[in-house]
């Protein structure tokens, strides 16, 4: 059983599941459909185009399935898919997608913090933690376990990998490997999320892998496909050790420096 304000407004179309919290002056348009035992707060607007899976918290006004802010969107018809429990906090804005991917996806059991915007047809992992009033361009891609501190700008097309570490206040136009940190201006590698891998259980062997990995490509004496192959030659080319590696090779906007 559903307890829904008479004060809230859900469309008949929109579809919910059980269990679910829908407090006054929220709006749910159609084409929504809704898992259980969401706890929709006050103010919240959830707009067509809307999946939601289970156990999430939406804060007062935030905006979720919101129409693109594209010019190339012509009103086709997209979705934004939320997974499983996530807090999202006063004034978050999350687009829907446009016809170039078809759709935004927020994953499971992040924090997206108060006033944050994710653009049409961003990607974001599970289990990341976004500061307050960061924003995303359009198609940007967050792998898991990213931690952006506030107010980062993140430019269009770019991709942020897990582990990461963002410094507060940053903006960037390329793209930030795995497992390090993130920082100054204007932004740069400043070594590897240390604590943040010890805190989620890294060997100190896999950390000290990763460590000489970034020393070679950050070496400054070679290219990408130089540093590529002498990582290849020279560590124990370990899941995360592909990953750098898939990482760097297939970056289209080049690594931060």
């Amino acid at each position: 059983m559903n307890n829904i304000s008479p004060l809230a407004y859900v469309h008949p179309e929109a579809v919910l599941g059980d269990g679910n919290t829908i407090g006054p002056f929220s709006y749910i348009d159609k084409n929504v459909v809704i898992g259980n035992d969401n706890t929709i707060m006050n103010s919240v607007t959830i707009h067509t185009g809307a999946r939601i899976g289970n156990g999430n918290e939406f804060f007062p006004g935030s905006s979720i399935s919101t129409k693109p802010q594209d010019l190339k969107f012509k009103g086709e018809e997209t979705l934004c898919h939320i997974g499983d429990n996530n807090s999202v906090r006063e004034n978050v804005t999350i687009s829907r997608g446009t016809a170039s991917r078809g759709y935004t996806r927020v994953g499971s059991n992040n924090l997206l913090m108060e006033n944050m915007h994710i653009a049409h047809d961003c990607i974001v992992g599970s289990g990341c933690i976004i500061g307050n009033s960061t924003k995303f361009g359009g198609e940007v891609v967050i792998d898991d376990f990213a931690i952006i501190s506030a107010a980062v700008l993140a430019h269009q097309f770019c991709r942020i990998g897990s582990y990461v570490m963002i410094q507060g206040g940053s903006r960037f136009s390329m793209d930030i490997p795995p497992y390090i940190i993130a920082g100054k201006e204007p932004i740069r590698y400043a070594g590897i999320n240390l604590v943040g891998l010890r805190r989620r259980g890294f060997s100190n062997e896999t950390i000290e892998l990763i460590h000489e990995a970034y020393r070679i490509i950050y070496n400054g004496s070679f290219t990408r496909q130089e540093a590529i192959e002498k990582i290849r030659a020279e560590l124990t080319v370990t899941p995360e050790i592909q990953y750098i590696i898939d990482f760097v090779s297939s970056s289209k906007r080049g690594i931060i420096k």
